[in-house]
This record gives structure tokens, C-alpha cells and sequence, in this order.
């Protein structure tokens, strides 16, 4: 049989290299899996392994911020001993183990619902252990396909962070689909199912066409072992004892932390030992330390962000799941419309067939093509059995009366998708005029308090219990996302510019630890969300005017208080440093307060930093 070579790439300026597109699928689903567990996890908590807010939400934060937190080792240890291609298989294989064991104790919580807290940590465990070698490794790829000075690179992340978003607001409404179908919380599991599919489909595509697509210019293949590891460390038993042994310590830590909640203690322990390890070193001229303090700022203000930002998968998934109204009569289709639409669908599949066969036509191109040409036929395939089905049924319309809490989570990532070449374009079109990294971080920040203060407004005065608008929800979500725009894709490229050499990993492990401490953070501010809905509704199903107790027109009897605290319905407001939280209109005032003030403070700050940067330069990362 003649030998089947890869024929040579051209690099040219209209195309990309298949590698990205392998990349970009693999990196999809993983988003798929992670989203879309995400968006219904704090409410599996909740509803079916009964959780109460304030334990679930530091849960919560607590596996965000190790989510966070174990890429720096999973990192290492790809550089230093097992490559990208090796790392990323086997963080995948992990996390869809963890996704199984998720399944599992969605399938046993009532039945047997200490066994299943002990099958939730572990899944947890898991999903964190595999993230960490995932995560960093692939998109350290994307650059490495192209020659040093192509001008396509800005190009290839943009297409590599759609299919971020792509993944993160598919996950979300598929998961959240099959998982609030009926709204019993035994369909949770079928959302850890279909997530744990899509990471499976991640796994496969990296196995079989990482080392044929994903090679540099001169055609070597990527993410390789490196030369000079011992084989003792490529051990498959070794491995799996390796991935044991951490998944423990994560268990363990995540079990630990709902006890003491040391794990908000050790990252504040982390943020101040650091600076002072790093400011004692003699070595270190006045240039580099000032640009060692501007690192530190930026990350301190980081810290309020996702503070703020990540409420998404905790608080304002309680608003949506119990405060917002949800029902959507107005969304039906007509069956002439399905009709329509799906011929056009078919339609569009075909010119993507004639496309696979023109562009995939070579020998070396066979496993992609087929591949190609199978997902191409499933997703024809689906579209005439649910065609067939609506038509046999005799259905007019199709739709949904109410759609499901988690979908909310999708619109920060559809957003994204809407937005993202808009910013692009913005800041090349200012040109000299474009704010720095320290002005966009600000308005960032600006721009999420200005999210917090838009749903705020629209609880003022609202009484628990009472529902209002998803346009409240979805206006806050699109003034979130135009802040990340400004804010997150500056912070691995500020860190890297500003870092002195001799220490560039231990503050871009700092950077992290800030983005963790941010997490963790959002945990803690979750949970003092105000008693809503769902205890008022718990309350009346036991005689209980938990409403008229909140709004403190009745003050609760002895009796009450004693029967509320055995049902573990909380009936009084939190106060968080001081400041008293009486209704979601405070909760929310809270993120104002601290996304507006921290963007005044660095903008009053900015030009100081500015010089402190020393004329590093900072060009436009609208680039991820």
C-alpha cells in the first residue's frame, strides 16, 4: 500500500489550517460539558439533594475557584512531562467520569441520599482534577499552528472563541432542556448525561485527529510528550493513581471547606504572601517592581469582578428559577414555519456536503471527510424525524409555555457571540484613541454595576414572591457581557508584558489565584441572597405568612421562629460587612456599589499605573 503524506498547507491569507477547526471542536464541546453543568448545578443542589441556599452557594464557589485554581498544575506538568495531546485526553476522559458520577447520584439522591452526597463530591472532585489538565493545553495550541509573523493569528483566536461561546451557550440550553423538562429534580441527571456525552465527543475528536490536523507549519505535530521525560511518568497505572490521588485531595478539600470555609483564608494567605516574597527580592530593579504592583492592582480589582460576574451560576439562578416570570405563550412557532426552516437547514447541509467533498477530497483527508459527512447526515437525519413527528402528530405550533431558569446562563455567551466583533472593529477604530488596559479594566468594572443597577430597579419594591420581567434578567446579562469584553481578554497579556522574567510564572500563578479568589468570593456573596419565593412557598405549605414576616409587618411568634428553624426556612436578612440586605433590591445594590466604586477608584488611579507601566506597551487584546 503506498504511504498516504499529508499534502502541504497553504498558507495564504484567506484560509485556515484544518488544525484550528479540530481545536475549535474539541474545545466546543468541553465549553458544552462545562456550561451546560454549570447552569443546572446549584439548583440540583437545591431541589434534590435539598442543599439550603447558603450551603450550596459556597459549594458553589468553592468548585469554581478550584476550577480556577488546578489549571497551574495540570499546566506544569504538560510542559515539563506529558505534552498538550496527552494531558488533554486525559483531563477529558476524567471529567466525563465525572460527569458519570454526577449521572449516578442524580439517579440514587432519593433513594439513597447519603451515598449520593458521597457520589456528588466525588463527581465534583473529578470534573475539577480534569479540568486542570485540560483547560490550559489547548488553547496554548491555536498560536503555535501558524508561522511567527502570520497576520492570521488575531483571526484564528476570534474563530477559537467563538467556539468558547458557541459550546458555553449550547451547554447551558440543551442541559438545562433535559434537565428542568418537567421540573422534577430527578431529570437532573439526564443534563450530567448529555454533558458527559459532549465531553466524550471532545475526548474523540482530540484522539483521532489531534496528531494528523494539529502540527506547525513545516507539518510537525504538536503537544508531543517531551523528549526527556522518564517513561515511568507515561504509565497508564501510574496515571490513573495520579488522577486518584488528586481527586481525593479535591474531595477532600471541597468536603473541608463547607465545614470551615478555609479555602477563602488560604487564597487571601496566597495574594498577601506573594507580593511580599516578591518585594524582598534585592535583585529586582524600581522599573520592574512598579510594574510588579501594577500587576497586583489590576488582579485586586479582578477579584470584584468575578466576584460580581459569577453570580451567574448561584444568586441569579435562584432569580430566574423563583422570581422571574418565565412563561412564554408568545413563543410558538407554526408548522409552516418548521417547514421553512428546516428546508432551508437541509438546504445549507448540502452545500456544506459539496464543500467537505471538495475541500476533504484527498487520501490523507478520508477519516475527516467521512466524519464530516456523518455528522452532516445525523444532523439531516434529525431534522426529518422531527419533521415526520410534528406532522404525524397533527401539531399546529410548536414551543415551549415556560422556559427553563438555566437557560438564562446561555445569554452571556450568545452575547459574547453578537458583541465580540463589534469591540474588535471599536477599538482598532480609535485608534490612538483606544483606552489602555487600565481604563478598560475600569469600564468594565463600570459596566457591571451598571448591569447590577438595571435588575435592581427592576426588583425595587418588589414584594418576595412576586415575579417580574425576564427583560430585567436578559438587559443585565447584555450590560455584563460588555464588560467582560473590556476587561477579560487583557489579563494573561497584561501579566505577561509586566511580569520580570524570573518571576512571569509565579505572578501568572497569581493571576489565577486572583480569578479563583474572585470565585470563591462570588460563593460567599450568594449566600446572603434574601429569602424569596421558594421559602415563602415552603412556608405556606406549613400555614407559615412568610411573606408578611420579610416585609416586617408581622413580627413571627416564638412558635414561629422555633417552627422555621426546624424546617430550616430562613426568616431574617443577612448583613454583609455591615451592610444590611432587607430585599433583592439590596442584594443587588451590594454589586453596584462595588462594581462603581472599584472602576472609580482605578480610574482615579489610571494614569499613576500608566506610569508605573514604564511604556510597556498595551496594543489592542481584543484578541483572546
Amino acid at each position: 500500500m503506498p504511504e498516504i503524506t499529508k499534502p502541504q498547507e497553504s498558507f495564504s491569507q484567506t484560509s485556515h489550517p484544518k488544525g484550528l477547526y479540530i481545536l475549535f471542536a474539541t474545545e466546543m464541546w468541553e465549553r458544552f460539558n462545562y456550561y451546560g453543568m454549570r447552569s443546572i448545578l446549584i439548583l440540583f443542589m437545591t431541589r434534590a439533594l435539598l442543599f439550603d441556599k447558603v450551603f450550596a452557594s459556597n459549594m458553589y464557589g468553592s468548585y469554581i475557584s478550584l476550577i480556577y485554581l488546578t489549571p497551574l498544575l495540570g499546566g506544569f506538568i504538560a510542559d515539563r512531562y506529558w505534552g498538550n495531546r496527552r494531558s488533554i485526553i486525559a483531563g477529558g476522559l476524567v471529567m466525563a467520569i465525572g460527569e458519570a458520577v454526577l449521572f449516578g447520584c442524580g439517579s440514587i439522591y432519593s433513594s439513597n441520599p447519603d451515598f449520593a452526597k458521597l457520589l456528588f463530591f466525588s463527581g465534583l472532585g473529578l470534573m475539577i482534577t480534569g479540568n486542570g489538565f485540560f483547560k490550559p493545553n489547548i488553547s496554548s495550541l491555536v498560536g503555535q499552528l501558524y508561522p511567527k509573523a502570520d497576520t492570521r493569528k488575531d483571526a484564528a483566536y476570534t474563530i477559537f472563541y467563538m467556539g468558547i461561546n458557541t459550546g458555553g451557550m449550547l451547554g447551558p440550553l440543551i442541559c438545562g432542556l433535559v434537565g428542568e423538562r418537567d421540573g422534577h429534580p430527578e431529570d437532573f441527571k439526564w443534563a450530567f448525561l448529555v454533558g458527559g456525552i459532549g465531553m466524550i465527543i471532545s475526548v474523540i475528536v482530540q484522539l483521532v485527529f489531534q496528531h494528523k490536523y494539529v502540527v506547525d507549519p513545516n507539518n510537525k505535530q504538536l503537544g508531543t510528550i517531551p523528549a526527556n521525560t522518564p517513561k515511568t511518568l507515561l504509565s497508564p497505572i501510574l496515571a490513573v493513581f495520579g488522577f486518584a490521588v488528586l481527586a481525593s485531595v479535591f474531595i477532600g478539600l471541597l468536603y473541608g471547606d463547607t465545614k470551615i470555609n478555609f479555602l477563602f483564608y488560604l487564597l487571601t494567605a496566597c495574594i498577601v504572601l506573594v507580593p511580599a516574597v516578591i518585594f524582598l527580592d534585592k535583585t529586582l530593579t524600581k522599573i520592574e517592581k512598579d510594574k510588579v504592583i501594577v500587576i497586583f492592582v489590576i488582579c485586586f480589582f479582578v477579584i470584584f469582578f468575578w466576584g460580581a460576574f459569577e453570580q451567574a451560576g448561584a444568586s441569579l439562578t435562584f432569580f430566574a428559577a423563583e422570581q422571574t416570570n418565565r412563561l412564554t405563550p408568545w413563543l410558538k412557532v407554526p408548522v409552516w414555519a418548521v417547514a421553512t426552516m428546516s428546508a432551508l437547514a437541509l438546504w445549507y447541509i448540502t452545500n456544506l456536503y459539496k464543500k467537505a467533498a471538495k475541500n476533504l477530497a484527498s487520501a490523507f483527508d478520508k477519516e475527516l471527510r467521512l466524519t464530516v459527512f456523518g455528522l452532516l447526515g445525523v444532523f439531516a437525519a434529525a431534522i426529518i424525524a422531527l419533521n415526520v413527528y410534528v406532522f404525524a402528530t397533527g401539531q399546529k405550533v410548536i414551543g415551549k409555555d415556560e422556559i427553563p431558569a438555566s437557560w438564562f446562563q446561555s445569554l452571556n455567551s450568545a452575547f459574547v457571540v453578537l458583541f465580540a466583533a463589534f469591540f474588535a472593529w471599536f477599538w482598532q477604530k480609535l485608534g490612538k484613541r483606544e483606552p489602555s488596559s487600565i481604563t478598560k479594566t475600569a469600564i468594565g468594572l463600570f459596566m457591571l454595576g451598571m448591569g447590577f443597577l438595571w435588575i435592581g430597579k427592576g426588583v425595587d419594591n418588589v414584594l418576595p414572591g412576586v415575579k417580574v420581567s425576564m427583560i430585567w434578567l436578559t438587559g443585565m446579562y447584555a450590560l455584563h457581557t460588555i464588560g467582560e469584553l473590556c476587561l477579560s481578554p487583557i489579563g494573561m497579556s497584561l501579566v505577561n508584558k509586566l511580569s520580570p522574567l524570573k518571576y512571569s510564572s509565579l505572578l501568572m500563578a497569581i493571576w489565577f489565584t486572583a480569578n479563583a479568589f474572585g470565585n470563591k468570593l462570588a460563593g460567599v456573596l450568594s449566600a446572603v441572597y434574601p429569602p424569596g419565593a421558594a421559602e415563602v412557598s415552603e412556608a405556606s405549605k406549613h400555614g407559615i405568612d412568610l411573606a408578611a414576616i420579610l416585609a416586617s409587618k408581622v413580627a413571627p411568634a416564638p412558635e414561629v421562629a422555633e417552627q422555621l428553624k426546624k424546617l430550616e426556612i430562613p426568616y431574617e436578612y443577612k448583613t454583609f460587612l455591615g451592610y444590611h440586605i432587607n430585599n433583592l433590591y439590596d442584594f443587588f445594590m451590594l454589586f453596584v456599589f462595588m462594581g462603581v466604586i472599584a472602576a472609580i477608584v482605578l480610574f482615579v488611579f489610571s494614569k499613576k499605573l500608566r506610569l508605573m507601566m514604564h511604556d510597556t506597551p498595551t496594543a489592542n487584546p481584543s484578541a483572546p
